[in-house]
């Protein structure tokens, strides 16, 4: 998909892929309204860039995330995620992990941009340059642990890029780029993939 904007051409090329998280684990944890919830996984010794461990969980019922970026009418790109099994936890819950619910981190080229409790976000046009940028959401537990299915994060990237516009170039199709998933699923950052989330948070 080809977005043209005065002076320049964006290219927003979204939709990378999903990944999963559901529940396992020895016992159910509960609120302090009493409240039951489901086990929420086991720790790994695999960690993220900033020492979060993955918090492994079985693949049947997990949580996946999408990421669809779209420029804005003023410069900037509306950045929109899908998830399934998940939904984000409101501020102040506590610091627990449980099935299916946290939050998600939003980066930008590897450089975290937001904490995010809703779906939606909007990035600056400043922020994002001339030339390919990846926008990547990973999804995390209320106790900062990394929601991981088969030892991989669970997140999605998508990537936009900004170039020149040429002189007389007009608004034109372009295609997904080839090998944004493998043939298992993975999506080609590394994280688990899955295909499309179903938008229900």
């Amino acid at each position: 998909m080809s977005w043209t904007r005065k002076p320049i051409t964006a290219l927003a090329v979204c939709v990378a892929l999903l990944a999963g998280s559901a529940g396992c684990g020895p016992s159910g944890t509960r609120e302090q309204d009493g409240k039951s919830f489901p086990p929420a996984g086991e720790l790994l010794d695999e960690r993220d860039g900033e020492g979060r461990p993955y918090r492994e969980v079985d693949e049947e019922g997990a949580p996946a995330v999408g990421v669809e970026v779209t420029p804005d009418t003023d410069g900037g790109w509306d950045v929109r995620l899908s998830v399934r099994n998940f939904r984000f936890s409101p501020g102040g819950a506590g610091r627990r992990a449980v099935a299916g619910r946290g939050l998600a981190r939003l980066e930008l080229n590897g450089r975290r941009v937001a904490l995010l409790r809703t779906p939606e976000y909007h990035l600056p046009g400043h922020s994002v340059p001339r030339g390919t940028h990846h926008v990547t959401a990973r999804l995390y537990a209320d106790d900062g642990s990394v929601w991981a299915v088969d030892g991989r994060p669970v997140e999605s990237t998508a990537d936009i890029t900004v170039s020149d516009r040429e002189p007389g170039a007009g608004p034109a199709a372009a295609a997904p780029p080839e090998g944004t998933r493998g043939a298992d699923g993975r999506g080609r950052d590394g994280g688990r993939g899955s295909p499309g989330g179903d938008g229900r948070a």
